[in-house]
């Protein structure tokens, strides 16, 4: 894993990828991390993972990515967990967003059951977040 934090533009993903990265620090999300699932998954290429503080910012977070990306003509196949606020998964095929409440990030531990995938702690690009 890199634990210099690195920005989504830094790194060669797909356009919708790094967007949705952006639009996770524009709800002020913390921990952002992508895991490059490529040629480990045959199930998606990548998982950005995310925490909101609570609830609330759990839901907000994820409404936000769900409702940008769709103005992009990006629509998610499936989203888990809308009601619950604690672990919401959007399902977007060739990635998946896991926007999870502390607790529930800390239980599940995404990045260690995909140890194997490289790992990318992420940081806003310049002036991104303030919105």
């Amino acid at each position: 894993m890199s634990t210099t934090a690195v920005t989504p533009q830094s790194l060669d993903l797909p356009t919708e990828v790094a967007r949705a990265a952006d639009l996770l620090f524009d709800r002020k999300a913390v921990d952002v991390t992508l895991l490059d699932l490529r040629g480990i998954s045959s199930a998606t290429d990548f998982f950005l993972v995310a925490t909101g503080t609570s609830d609330t910012h759990v839901s907000a977070i994820s409404d936000h990515v769900v409702e940008e990306l769709r103005t992009m003509g990006t629509r998610p196949m499936n989203v888990e967990g809308a009601r619950g606020g604690r672990w919401i998964l959007i399902d977007y095929f060739s990635f998946v967003v896991h926007v999870f409440h502390p607790a529930a990030r800390e239980f599940y531990q995404l990045e260690r059951l995909w140890g194997d995938a490289p790992t990318h702690v992420l940081a806003p690009a310049e002036g991104a977040g303030a919105r």
